[in-house]
């Protein structure tokens, strides 16, 4: 990459004695792993293939204790630290070389208080942990699009997924969190609780400590509509454009995405992913004629339970594929914009990797602008290429495909980008990410509650001054 990642550089400085880490290792309730170790080398390993990075040490924390145990021990003797909640991130910042990864993964508990409609997960869940939990209540929140995606960094950088338009971010249904700061003490916050780093942790990451529990605001939400239409590629740019219309006057209980992909025979499509969260005889006129559009080479779309939409998606992202991703924003989906996508995935050179293009709109954008540190709610819709491939041998050139396409749009971006979804890191990326003003409010916010940047591995928003 153009610029070597925070966790891939040594630091210089002398790691632990084996006494202390020794110290610590009896102090845990959970597990201290070292290379050599039975497990570290499958507990060093994240959703991203192309992640190979070598932690000193790996603490599997058991509760909130641990992770203070470990930040507290980070801190003194000036490690290097990642946490990885669930480990699906394309950047890697859940693991680094050299320093300490701080491991959530086993902290998965999830209790549902179906009277108040709320959920409190441990920072290690996954949406594949949640949902099934909430749904046992005929309730949910906005998550993320696959089941293995973690609770955390999702939530923490905003939170798109099928429920948005209806029930709006992941990060905007979060009533509080518990925070593990640099200083390796505990704190919550919420509204009426330490309210400036309550706004801070809705969309600014991991800037701020280690969040170990999150409570959400939970909907009702029985079965679903939803599933996938194919249609054949020669279709895409007639399809696409007359998906524009169609999500651009569609009730907010539509959670629509376009994807242009190549098919497991190796024919390339254009792929309607839809979930209507409706009444199920209202979807059905509704979506009658998206589906009927064509005709599509196949309609897989039924009444489905909503953890059965969110399992779509992660037979397309297998775990252990390298992955490079790039995103934009844009407020209008033009003719030119669409003819450009179509034309770049002609040339796509690996049938794994895929386009996918959000639909936002809808309660995402009803959010007032400075209510979270998320920006650029008035989009209309989210690009994300998603580079994959499974061999080092095609890294160059699947990342130069993702990078060129990436810049073809462009023309098309109205500003900033969704930081859970970019590959790329660096100062001037984060800034373009929050825009100026929120981009000093968290810097502020950043000086208050992690003075030394301990918490760096992130898109890093740095300590003002």
């Amino acid at each position: 990459m153009a610029e070597q990642h925070a966790a891939e550089r040594v630091s210089g400085a002398k790691l632990p004695s084996l006494e202390n880490v020794n110290k610590l290792k009896g102090a845990l309730h959970g597990e201290l792993l070292r290379p050599g170790d039975d497990e570290y080398e499958s507990a060093r390993r994240i959703h991203n293939g192309m992640i190979d990075r070598r932690p000193a040490m790996i603490v599997r924390c058991a509760g909130v204790a641990d992770v203070m145990r470990a930040v507290s021990f980070a801190r003194e003797h000036e490690m290097l630290v990642a946490v990885r909640g669930g480990g699906h991130g394309v950047p890697g910042f859940a693991v680094c070389n050299d320093g300490m990864m701080i491991d959530l993964s086993r902290m998965k508990s999830v209790r549902v208080d179906p009277t108040r409609r709320t959920a409190r997960a441990e920072g290690g869940s996954t949406w594949g942990d949640f949902d099934p939990e909430t749904q046992a209540f005929g309730l949910a929140t906005t998550g993320g699009l696959a089941r293995p995606t973690g609770i955390a960094g999702l939530t923490l950088g905003g939170g798109q997924g099928f429920l948005m338009r209806k029930h709006a971010l992941a990060c905007d249904n979060l009533l509080s969190v518990d925070v593990v700061t640099a200083d390796g003490g505990l704190v919550t916050a919420s509204v009426s609780e330490n309210a400036d780093l309550y706004w801070g942790v809705r969309g600014g990451g991991g800037n701020f400590g280690v969040v170990t529990s999150f409570e959400y605001r939970l909907h009702e939400l029985g079965p679903v509509l939803g599933g996938l239409v194919i249609y054949p590629m020669g279709q895409a740019q007639a399809l696409l454009k007359f998906y524009r219309e169609f999500t651009a006057s569609a009730p907010d209980e539509l959670g629509p995405l376009a994807v242009l992909a190549t098919l497991p025979d190796g024919t390339k499509a254009v792929v309607t992913l839809l979930c209507y969260s409706g009444a199920s005889a209202g979807g059905e006129r509704l979506l009658r004629p998206l589906r009927n559009f064509g005709p599509p080479i196949a309609d897989q779309v039924s009444v489905m339970p909503y953890t059965a939409v969110q399992g779509i998606v992660e037979n397309f992202n297998p775990r252990g594929l390298r992955n490079y991703w790039k995103t934009l924003y844009m407020k209008k989906l033009t003719d030119d914009a669409i003819k450009v996508m179509v034309e770049c995935y002609s040339t796509v050179p690996s049938p794994n990797t895929h386009v996918v293009l959000y639909t936002l709109g809808g309660a995402v954008a009803r959010v007032a602008a400075d209510e979270t540190a998320v920006g650029f709610r008035d989009a209309c819709h989210a690009l994300l290429i998603v580079g994959m491939w499974s061999e080092p041998a095609g890294d160059e050139a699947n990342i130069r495909w993702v990078r060129q396409f990436w810049e073809k749009m462009q023309p098309f971006a109205s500003g900033g980008f969704y930081v859970n979804y970019e590959a790329e890191t660096g100062l001037e990326k984060v800034k373009a990410a929050y825009g100026p003003h929120k981009f000093e409010r968290l810097a502020v916010l950043k000086t208050k509650y992690d003075p030394t940047n301990l918490f760096r591995l992130n898109q890093n928003i740095p300590p003002a001054g």
